[in-house]
């Protein structure tokens, strides 16, 4: 009897939470919907705004309310994680995400709409800071890093994967839902997530949990929205007074909210963000990079998707088939990420903007060349190089920012992640997409695309020279 108690007493200690091969397969499936909802709106809001009868302004607030919503509440999400459980935050965030799917694919009005995609980016931002925390927290070495290049893998392929499954649900118009059915796919896959979830994701939490920083998410949530609502919702309103003064905000917002997150680190309280936690050099100069990658890639994917239904006349399973080599070379690629940087250390990113430049390059060949013939064929080799490039860029700076997260923050560090990432693909979608639909009036919609892609292309260079600053081994 006393052998066993004190054979029990010793092995329940000793035994540390592991990710098994089904269980990554869970959360990665879990990564893929919010970043595949994030873009597969984008072929889909002509339908829309048809179907609901809705305004420029308030299909953007489709697409806006859901980004926004997502970037402000993920670093919160995280910390709950950190504190109630991650899987616990896990199932309930996919089970919210799922009855907010079904929402938007029954909204009877537009209004309806941006309420129900409001309410599925507040799910989306409780359960994707647990995948990343629980990736860093069951898992170790060789496995850990396997597991952060797939989960990089996963997010690109998911961004291209939503707006080429946009095309073709709207096009197929099943059983008559239309556009409806590009909401309406998640709930069969949240089911069948929720199911594995139960079974095969193991439970993780902070050894030492921290309460809500309440003042710090109250200014952080102020800070992002100072920004993000009056760049995405400005061109279609006019910009009236209230988004200029919304954008002079920010900056004081920033300030404050720094100034408080540094005040209660020193008091020895828990700050949203803790300020030790930027002092951490991969960590940082890793988000400085994913700024401009994210907005690149977004804004790409945005003015695409116009520029080839609008002007090349394609319809969305054109337009979405033709980011089929993109999607295809990025697959490829990051299968080669790992062993790349093995051998090669953090170049490998660099390497990656430099190829990713030719892509974008070859594209704007193709568009100076070609349009209004633009399709499959003619973009077929930029857009082939082009994904390539992204490949080596960004499942590598994904595992580059949370090489040194300690485990105890594991989800602090996944929120302030993923929160840059998700700010950064929103403002490109606001500041691209504000350019190409602002020139193309006066310069027609080839000029302003091939200008557009330019655009993206300075930050792709910005993105290749600061990779030179990075560590150049990975922990």
């Amino acid at each position: 009897m006393t052998e066993t108690i004190t054979s029990r007493t010793v092995r329940s200690p000793a035994a540390a939470p592991v990710l098994s091969g089904l269980g990554l397969f869970t959360v990665l499936l879990a990564a893929a919907l919010p970043l595949i909802d994030f873009f597969i709106v984008n072929v889909a809001l002509p339908t829309i705004g048809k179907d609901l009868s809705a305004s420029e302004a308030v299909l953007e607030l489709v697409v806006a309310g859901y980004g926004v919503a997502y970037a402000v509440l993920l670093v919160l999400g995280g910390r709950l994680g950190d504190l109630f459980g991650r899987r616990r935050l896990f199932l309930g965030g996919m089970a919210a995400f799922g009855l907010t799917s079904l929402a938007c694919g029954l909204a009877p009005t537009a209004w309806t709409l941006v309420a129900a995609r409001i309410a599925q980016g507040a799910a989306s931002a409780a359960m994707l800071p647990q995948v990343l925390a629980t990736i860093q927290a069951a898992t170790q070495g060789p496995r850990r890093a396997k597991a952060m290049g797939l989960y990089g893998a996963t997010a690109g392929l998911a961004m291209v994967a939503g707006q080429i499954l946009g095309g073709v649900l709207v096009a197929a118009d099943i059983a008559g839902t239309g556009w409806r059915a590009v909401f309406l796919v998640n709930v069969p896959v949240v089911v069948m997530g929720l199911f594995l979830a139960a079974k095969v994701v193991p439970e993780t939490r902070s050894q030492h949990p921290e309460p809500v920083d309440v003042p710090g998410t109250f200014l952080l949530a102020a800070s992002l929205l100072a920004l993000l609502v009056p760049l995405t919702e400005g061109r279609a309103a006019g910009w009236p007074l209230w988004t200029w003064l919304s954008l002079a905000a920010f900056p004081g917002l920033v300030s404050a909210f720094y100034a408080v997150e540094r005040r209660a680190d020193r008091q020895g309280l828990t700050p949203l963000v803790p300020p030790s936690l930027l002092a951490l050099t991969s960590l940082r100069r890793g988000l400085v990079m994913i700024v401009p990658f994210a907005i690149g890639f977004s804004g790409f994917m945005f003015v695409i998707a116009v520029a080839l239904q609008s002007g090349a006349g394609l319809g969305p399973v054109a337009a979405g088939l033709a980011l089929v080599p993109l999607a295809v070379t990025f697959f490829l690629a990051s299968l080669a990420g790992p062993r790349l940087v093995n051998r090669y250390g953090t170049r490998v990113v660099t390497a990656g903007s430099v190829i990713q430049a030719v892509g974008l390059a070859l594209i704007v060949l193709a568009v100076w060349r070609s349009w209004p013939h633009l399709g499959f064929v003619e973009l077929l080799p930029g857009a082939a190089v082009a994904g390539a490039g992204q490949a080596l860029q960004l499942p590598i700076i994904f595992r580059i920012i949370l090489s040194e997260v300690p485990t105890a923050r594991a989800g602090v560090g996944a929120g302030v992640m993923v929160t840059t990432q998700q700010s950064a693909l929103a403002l490109g979608v606001a500041t691209l997409g504000t350019l190409f639909l602002s020139l193309v009036p006066g310069m027609g919609m080839r000029d302003a695309l091939a200008i557009t892609l330019s655009a993206q292309l300075a930050g792709v260079v910005l993105t290749g020279l600061l990779s030179l600053r990075l560590p150049r081994t990975i922990g």
